[in-house]
């Protein structure tokens, strides 16, 4: 039977802080608590409606109520089961392969997209700037749909990691030169910016190659989203 403390503290790693305090976060839904529990992630306990729902070790599924579900739930219609797994030490960046960077990207929709598309082209890590948002905010994992199990998310000061790479640093600009008459190198690393300013001045003047995706229609659309202006470059990275 759950206990009032364990909802208290389920639905406080909703917040950051009580997240960075217990080292721990949430996961909702069958398919992505099922996700995690076949991954490297500790789990901590999982909540359902149904035991029928996970096939898993008796002493770390708890069976729960509707209304206990709710109360423990970000989602206004919760999905059956709700999963606590512990925050991960980070791992060191592996730089064999190309490395995506995100510059200050905020909602927690599009770094969920991104994570999701990281899983895709095989990005094994993604360096992310100390302001960009958390990655184990409910609404990233939403959108990760499970993929933050297979890859390697760092927070890290840019300034002092691309200083230090020695790799290859191309960062997304309008003004850049086209993406698709780029010579790309096997390995090397992506800087894509803030959804409003775009890469930062400190962080520009450490790129060595600005590169754009062009523009074919007469629309007066400003700029691409951050995620779907990824997802372009990262199939271009990949593609050649």
């Amino acid at each position: 039977m759950v206990v009032k403390s364990q909802i208290k503290l389920i639905k406080s790693l909703q917040q950051k802080k009580y997240r960075s305090k217990n080292r721990m976060f949430v996961v909702e839904g069958i398919k992505m608590v099922q996700e995690l529990l076949n991954s490297n992630f500790t789990v901590f306990k999982i909540f359902t409606t149904d035991l029928s729902n996970f096939k898993t070790r008796a002493d770390i599924v708890e069976v729960v109520s509707n209304s206990e579900l709710r109360q423990m739930s970000g989602l206004k219609n919760p999905n059956q089961a709700l999963g606590a797994f512990y925050i991960p030490e980070s791992k060191t960046v592996d730089f064999d392969d190309w490395i995506l960077v995100l510059d200050d990207v905020r909602d927690p929709g599009n770094l969920g997209t991104i994570i999701r598309l990281c899983d895709w082209f095989g990005i094994k890590n993604l360096v992310c700037s100390k302001n960009t948002v958390d990655c184990y905010n409910p609404k990233v994992l939403q959108a990760s749909m499970g993929s933050i199990a297979r890859v390697n998310v760092v927070y890290n000061d840019l300034e002092h990691f691309l200083d230090n790479t020695g790799k290859p640093l191309y960062g997304a600009f309008m003004s850049g030169s086209s993406v698709y008459k780029e010579q790309l190198p096997k390995g090397g690393i992506l800087v894509m910016g803030n959804e409003a300013n775009g890469i930062s001045k400190n962080v520009e003047k450490l790129i060595s190659s600005k590169i754009a995706i062009p523009q074919f229609g007469d629309s007066t659309t400003e700029s691409l989203n951050v995620a779907t202006a990824t997802a372009i470059l990262l199939n271009e990275i990949r593609r050649k």
